[in-house]
């Protein structure tokens, strides 16, 4: 068989000159390149609708109140809620803060003053089978030496004797209802004096007994 001289030719000029294909492949590509920009260019030149804006963020409103601070306006950003720069205030009150290096103490009770004058307790010494012994204890509260006087009365009943214990004795007297005894020796002040005397028929609490005029203690 014979071979085409042409096609032999056209071999030859390509295997003497390779550039030849080189040439032609960059073109090719060149090619594919511009081809491949264009479909990008195509896609992206599409214009798509931009997203629908956010509603705005309604706050509920808050009536005004006397009492309440008031609230700064402004604008209104969405999902910020406007803060209040003053501190609310509560209805319980904040107690006081001690003072440093001071202690309350809390106030004593005033005790009640002494007695003054010549007073008495009275009392009961010895019970018995138609009467007792009974007893008034006198104490001066002035400041001076004095005498006094016990003025005792019962609901019926005999008064017997009186005397006064470790001392001068002094003088009694016997009255309608009871009797009544007058110091011998005065008392100092601050001191005491007792007196005992018996009573026969008639209950052993008196119904008035007086020191100077100053009732008596009854115990």
């Amino acid at each position: 068989m014979r071979r085409a001289p042409g096609s032999s030719r056209a071999t030859a000029a390509i295997a003497s000159s390779p550039w030849i294909l080189v040439a032609a492949g960059v073109v090719v590509m060149v090619v594919l390149l511009v081809i491949a920009l264009g479909a990008y260019r195509g896609r992206t030149g599409v214009d798509t609708p931009p997203d629908p804006p956010a509603p705005p963020l309604l706050l509920p409103e808050v009536p005004p109140s006397s009492s309440a601070a008031p609230v700064p306006t402004g604008p209104v950003r969405p999902g910020v809620s406007p803060r209040a720069t003053v501190q609310p205030t509560t209805g319980v009150a904040t107690p006081p803060r001690p003072t440093p290096g001071v202690t309350s103490r809390a106030a004593r009770p005033t005790p009640p003053p002494a007695p003054t004058g010549m007073t008495g307790r009275y009392r009961v010494v010895n019970s018995f089978d138609g009467g007792f012994i009974g007893e008034v204890l006198v104490r001066n509260g002035t400041a001076d030496r004095r005498g006094w006087t016990v003025r005792l009365t019962y609901a019926g009943g005999r008064f017997v004797t009186a005397w006064v214990e470790n001392t001068e004795q002094g003088r009694a007297t016997v009255t309608e209802d009871g009797f009544a005894y007058r110091s011998g020796v005065d008392v100092a002040p601050g001191g005491t004096a007792t007196l005992r005397f018996h009573m026969e028929r008639t209950d052993s609490r008196p119904t008035g007994c007086t020191v100077d005029g100053a009732p008596c203690v009854i115990t």
